[in-house]
């Protein structure tokens, strides 16, 4: 059976996907705190694999995109974490290197292995997942754990 679909239903429905999204937040308990913590002493950025629109909504909803001064995403870049050139792309755009940045993410799969830590970038996982780690890397079950390392 086929369905005839509008090009005007399939921009509607394309809009409300990334206006929806954007109102499926969910902040850690301790990121405001934390983050809060962290900006005086660090400059903030984000990297990640997700949509321009539905990142920078995620951010706004949650009232958080204040603290960061740049957000890399995947779109800009045309690769996913891990490749290296999301990593590069990132830190030309935070004028940072990777020995004086620190990567905090919470996938093994889409940054500590292939990025931060074959990239030259410190990390720290935040494993709410409760994954099993290498030895090589450190790992953090809550949010306030990480000031001890930083």
């Amino acid at each position: 059976m086929k369905i005839e679909v509008s090009t005007r239903i399939i921009h509607k429905l394309s809009d409300d996907y990334v206006t929806h999204l954007c109102t499926f937040n969910h902040l850690f308990p301790g990121t405001i705190e934390l983050l809060e913590y962290l900006q005086p002493k660090y400059t903030l950025h984000i990297i990640t694999n997700g949509f321009k629109e539905v990142q920078h909504g995620k951010l706004n909803q949650s009232n958080i995109d204040h603290f960061f001064q740049t957000v890399t995403n995947s779109e800009m870049v045309g690769v996913k974490k891990p490749n290296p050139k999301i990593f590069n792309h990132a830190l030309k755009m935070a004028k940072a290197t990777a020995e004086n940045s620190l990567m905090i993410g919470d996938n093994l799969r889409g940054g500590h292995h292939g990025g931060d830590l074959n990239f030259g970038m410190a990390a720290i996982c935040f494993n709410y997942h409760d994954e099993i780690l290498a030895d090589d890397i450190i790992g953090v079950e809550d949010l306030s754990e990480l000031k001890k390392y930083l």
